[in-house]
């Protein structure tokens, strides 16, 4: 018997003979030498067998032949190569396909499947977006028909017009706390002291950090006392709501020659109070022949809205103090927005007020100026059981139970808040809702116009920086037998036609047609004819669309960037 020393000594060296052993070789490969391998006894084959792993089928790609050659230029064929004016499926598609569940243990968890290869999308092929106007027949269209409406375009260009709106001269400060350029926006009315206990006015200021346009609130003489009262107002920046006007700012200036409390907000260029539409003597006189009764589904799209606001205003741990119809603007058709938030927890700063009480009043304030609004009477408050009784006469029993509902919240011994009177009413804020998203996908079908206007647009510019630049005049390339001559003529067939009397020929339907064709790279032909009617090229869309891409790589490789 060995020790463990001696037979670690014998298993250190290796001996000899192992140099004349038979290569290891696997029983599906034949053998490369002529060498024989030493016998292996059938207890070993059997204990082999049983952890033998089947012989998995190879992998062999569809729509293979073991004849075909498999050389690389094989793979990149002509007909594989992607065509940027041609719509076709993926050339690849078959290719990417594999046996699925050859792998038992083959889990998308585990492995992910590896990404396709995808065309581009096609930037040149555009479909109109619903909702579609199915009254109009197609020879009733017009090229009006391919824009905006002009009613809706037309009210963007006086809001913007009303935004950049100045005076030449005024008294006014030229800067305020990095704002400049005041402009007052209630010029005309008189001071009013009812609200906020101090004189308020109103300006509309650009401002020197981003260039936006804001509205200034002002309250005149008004003296800060408390610091924590100013500071009241970060809370009120994290209530966003899109019935509520946003507080970006307040502070203190003297540049009016008095103590006066500023506080910034959203500006809605031609916005309007619901005072100001529903109770000025122009409304009265719009409605004279008719009934000056306010719809009821008006009402119920006040109601919706003013409760989602105040939701965001109770759930905020905050209470807006001031729900009145001169506070409250009307910034479009039925879009009403909270405004004047954060004011009254300055002035009238009393960290001690129950919270509850102020969001009951909150509730009262919200009943009693719906009640104003529907009756038409300006102040209720000296009857409000009269104008209850008239509103009941007017109105539904939904709508009047929800006023009443509201108006009684202060003097009613049950717990009401804004969540319990949305519970009430929210069938008919279901309505309101639906309303909007009407007005919303319309104005999505109206915005995706523009964009067939913005790739016709790059079309034309494309167009006017290729033709006729002076350096490139004497250029082989733009020659009458140069390649890219026919972008001239081509320009000339958009912009330049002429009639048999050699009167100029201004038709926006036939630029319209034709600059989509070249977009798309129509197969459609065209007769292209010189200006001395010399020479005619027949050339199709698309390779006039091919020619003008060129024509531009080349003028921007020049160039050095696109600016």
């Amino acid at each position: 018997m060995l020790s463990a020393n001696g037979v670690g000594k014998k298993a250190a060296a290796i001996s000899p003979k192992f140099a004349n052993a038979a290569p290891f070789m696997p029983k599906s490969v034949a053998p490369r030498s002529n060498a024989s391998t030493p016998s292996i006894s059938q207890s070993s084959i059997a204990q082999a067998n049983e952890w033998a792993v089947p012989d998995a089928p190879d992998f062999v790609p569809q729509n293979y032949e073991a004849s075909q050659p498999t050389n690389s230029a094989h793979l990149l064929t002509p007909n594989h190569s992607y065509d940027s004016f041609i719509h076709t499926p993926n050339p690849l598609g078959q290719a990417n396909e594999v046996v699925q569940h050859a792998n038992p243990y083959h889990d998308p968890g585990f492995f992910p499947a590896q990404a396709t290869f995808q065309q581009p999308p096609q930037y040149h092929l555009y479909a109109p977006l619903g909702p579609y106007n199915q009254s109009k027949a197609p020879y009733q269209r017009t090229v009006h028909d391919l824009f905006i409406p002009n009613d809706l375009r037309e009210e963007f260009q006086k809001k913007s017009a009303a935004s950049w709106q100045t005076l030449p001269s005024s008294n006014l400060p030229a800067h305020i706390e990095g704002f400049h350029s005041l402009l007052p926006l209630d010029a005309g009315r008189q001071r009013n002291v009812m609200i906020f206990g101090y004189p308020s006015w109103i300006y509309k200021a650009q401002s020197s950090k981003d260039g936006n346009f804001y509205a200034l609130r002002r309250l005149e003489g008004f003296r800060l006392t408390n610091e924590k009262s100013i500071r009241s107002v970060s809370n009120w920046k994290k209530v966003v709501n899109s019935s509520i006007v946003n507080v970006h700012d307040a502070f203190t200036n003297r540049s009016f020659g008095d103590s006066s409390l500023f506080f910034v907000t959203d500006y809605f260029p031609l916005s309007k109070t619901l005072a100001e539409h529903h109770f000025s003597p122009a409304y009265s006189n719009r409605n004279r022949h008719t009934n000056v009764q306010v719809p009821e589904q008006t009402l119920w799209s006040y109601v919706s809205q003013i409760s989602s606001a105040l939701k965001a205003i109770h759930s905020n741990g905050l209470a807006a103090r001031v729900i009145d119809a001169s506070k409250v603007l009307l910034t479009d058709k039925n879009r009403v927005r909270l405004n004047a938030c954060a004011i009254m927890d300055v002035v009238q700063f009393e960290p001690h007020l129950s919270l509850p009480d102020l969001q009951r009043q909150d509730l009262t304030k919200f009943g009693m100026m719906m009640l104003s609004i529907g009756t038409h009477i300006p102040d209720v408050t000296s009857n409000p059981a009269k104008a209850m009784d008239q509103f009941t006469r007017m109105y539904g029993a939904h709508l009047r139970d929800a006023v009443m509902y509201l108006a009684s919240a202060g003097t009613t011994h049950e717990t009401r808040n804004i969540d319990d009177f949305i519970s009430r009413v929210a069938p008919y804020l279901l309505s309101a809702f639906d309303s909007a998203l009407h007005q919303n996908d319309q104005l999505t079908s109206e915005f995706a116009r523009e964009v067939e206007n913005a790739r016709l647009f790059r079309l034309m510019a494309k167009f006017n920086f290729i033709t006729d630049r002076p350096e490139m005049e004497h250029g082989s390339l733009w020659s009458e037998t140069g390649p890219r001559y026919f972008l001239r003529l081509f320009r000339d067939y958009l912009f330049h036609r002429v009639d048999s009397h050699n009167n100029p020929v201004v038709d926006l339907g036939h630029v319209l047609t034709c600059l989509n064709k070249l977009d798309a790279g129509s197969e459609e032909k065209v007769t292209l004819v010189s200006r001395d009617e010399q020479s005619a090229y027949i050339v199709s869309y698309k390779e006039t669309k091919k020619a003008l891409e060129s024509a531009f790589q080349d003028l921007t490789k020049r160039g050095g960037r696109i600016a």
